[in-house]
């Protein structure tokens, strides 16, 4: 007889247990007044700011506040840390607050109710920022607060990110782009510094302009006031620097040492001096972490896979990290011993023998590979599983080998699940990153099905009971999967795209030109959009889909969904929508989240008949 879902043995890691193991951190800081950091738990939705003193984890943050950016609507550098203050971007207003860091009530330092801000920054009782003005156009600028008033430092680029300033305040940095360029295609460092009265000069490109084709994020000054910034020119995001009056490329392992950035406020390394910087960078999807002093490499944190937001101080290092076998978690490392310590978070769901570990996968697809992990089914049954196939949004972005609840909660059912860093995605060089350029819907979706190809090969998994699922751009990857090759049995589509054409004409400033980068020129390439979209050949769809979608999208907006849900409707596909109102581009809440979960994993059962 067959097992209903709940009688199933799993049942007892429910998805509201998934959903609560997905508490995640962002931006650390430390200073004077110890460590600080922005935590997200998904039983309130809230982000909180969080005080580690004491040897002991404390909220600061009052009902009714949330620190969260949404600049370039995925948000980042949401909070700083002052001589004794926070500032944090409030999340409903999205204004600047000040808050004392005994936990008193936030007050208001902006008022300006057509602007949002984010990456803030405080120096000398200043607070800098990336200013968001929406008005008849929307409008970027880097702009600074002080007693003085509001100065706009930069603008009539499009747009800004990570301005930083050097530690006696004589130099500020930024980055800026213009469309259609996107952060990771194509940026400019720029510079100003302070003249003898103390104003600031004319800015200056230091680098991107003479080589245009490279990337550049997250610049940092050293001690000494001298600039450094990741720059993709050799093909990795890698550290260049100003030495003995050039700009070169620090000795470094030949990989990323940064993500794409998506949003405001990354910290994957730090300057410390010429011929010193702590970093962390991939090898192969699995991220390390390691103190370079000239060729030397002293490296921390083995067990760990995934490394955010670095700090220093002079004892530790600090960094938001993940591993195989443990969630995100705030971590301290002892900078002479290497001794690890669990500060906050990295509670493991499930007992580590029950686990489903990663397994790295590198496979051949079209005339290229591609890059992936596979988990294997938790008690798997005689024969082949069925598979989960998780494609990331993005769609240049990445998937990481870290223990992701969600991905737990199938394998403790008696799914396998591949989890795909397809053409395109970030942590495998330029080269890798761009081979997506006017390839979307063709090369990731020929490696989806590949992936299946190379796990049944391999006696893995059972090809005929393959799913395939993603959100955002991994849905666009899903419903071309599914209307243009015969691979899958199902799919799930979470606020995914179905017609790249409207996305277009909907979509926010930062991904104005995006579509034009990943498909082409919408008049010059009408024909390429018709081919690649999936909502005009919903008649090829012959599977089951279950679509979920927030009502306040901004991204891939409601009516997307709607449309495609009643195409395969009329066609006579078994079709079922989800839509929750108050939620915008990606599900928060936390029962939301529980309901998605468990309603994708009965669709499947229903589909196999379980």
């Amino acid at each position: 007889m067959n097992e209903t879902p709940e009688s199933s043995p799993a049942a007892e890691f429910s998805a509201a247990q998934a959903v609560a193991a997905g508490t995640d951190f962002a931006d650390l800081k430390v200073g004077a007044a110890g460590l600080f950091w922005n935590e997200f738990r998904p039983a309130d939705g809230a982000c909180r700011l969080w005080h580690w003193r004491e040897q002991q984890a404390h909220c600061l943050t009052p009902d009714g506040f949330s620190a969260r950016s949404r600049v370039y609507e995925y948000g980042g550098g949401s909070f700083c840390l002052g001589e004794d203050v926070l500032v944090f971007v409030n999340e409903s207003d999205q204004q600047i607050y000040l808050q004392g860091l005994d936990g008193s009530a936030p007050r208001a330092l902006t008022v300006a109710a057509d602007c949002r801000y984010g990456d803030v920054l405080w120096h000398a009782g200043s607070v800098l920022a990336v200013e968001e003005q929406h008005a008849d156009s929307v409008v970027h600028r880097l702009v600074c607060f002080a007693d003085e008033g509001r100065q706009v430092l930069a603008e009539g680029a499009d747009f800004y990110s990570a301005p930083t300033l050097s530690e006696d305040g004589q130099r500020l940095a930024w980055i800026e782009w213009d469309r259609p360029a996107q952060p990771w295609t194509r940026t400019r460092l720029m510079c100003r510094q302070r003249d003898r009265h103390g104003e600031w000069t004319a800015a200056l490109c230091l680098a991107g302009d003479i080589d245009p084709e490279q990337s550049l994020q997250q610049p940092r000054f050293d001690g000494q006031g001298r600039l450094y910034c990741l720059s993709d020119r050799n093909g990795f995001w890698q550290p260049w620097g100003e030495i003995e009056g050039d700009w070169k490329a620090l000795p470094a392992v030949a990989a990323d040492h940064a993500a794409a950035p998506w949003q405001l406020g990354a910290s994957s390394w730090l300057a410390i001096a010429p011929d010193s910087y702590l970093a962390s960078w991939f090898e192969d999807g699995f991220a390390q972490l390691g103190l370079h002093s000239g060729d030397q490499v002293q490296r921390f944190a083995s067990e760990y896979t995934r490394f955010r937001s670095l700090a220093l101080d002079d004892r530790h290092i600090y960094a938001i990290a993940a591993s195989p076998i443990s969630p995100a978690a705030v971590i301290a490392i002892e900078r002479v011993s290497g001794q690890t310590s669990v500060l906050s978070g990295g509670g493991l769901p499930l007992p580590a023998e029950r686990v489903s570990r990663p397994q790295p996968i590198r496979y051949p697809s079209g005339d290229a590979h591609a890059h992936g992990f596979f988990y294997p089914a938790a008690n798997q049954p005689q024969g082949a599983a069925p598979l989960v196939l998780f494609i990331h949004g993005g769609p240049t972005s990445a998937c990481y080998p870290v223990l992701d609840p969600r991905i737990q909660y199938w394998t403790q059912r008696g799914f396998a699940v591949a989890d795909l860093n397809y053409r395109g995605s970030s942590g495998y060089g330029r080269a890798y990153r761009q081979a997506l350029h006017l390839r979307w819907g063709e090369v990731d979706v020929e490696d989806a099905c590949a992936a299946v190809s190379y796990l049944a090969g391999l006696g893995l998994i059972d090809p005929q009971q393959a799913f395939i699922r993603g959100g955002s751009a991994g849905g666009y990857t899903t419903l071309c999967a599914l209307a243009f090759a015969d691979v899958f049995r199902a799919g799930a589509s979470l606020y995914g795209v179905s017609d790249p054409l409207a996305l277009a004409r909907a979509t926010h400033k930062f991904e104005g030109d995006y579509l034009d980068w990943l498909i082409g020129d919408p008049e010059r390439d009408a024909e390429r959009y018709r081919q690649r979209t999936p909502l005009l050949h919903a008649e090829q769809i012959k599977v089951p889909m279950i679509f979920f979608q927030g009502e306040l999208d901004a991204v891939v907006v409601p009516e997307q969904t709607r449309v495609m849900l009643a195409a395969l409707k009329a066609n006579g596909i078994e079709a079922e929508g989800h839509f929750y109102a108050g939620e915008r581009h990606g599900l928060r809440k936390a029962e939301n989240l529980a309901h998605a979960l468990e309603e994708e994993w009965k669709f499947y059962c229903r589909v196999l008949d379980r």
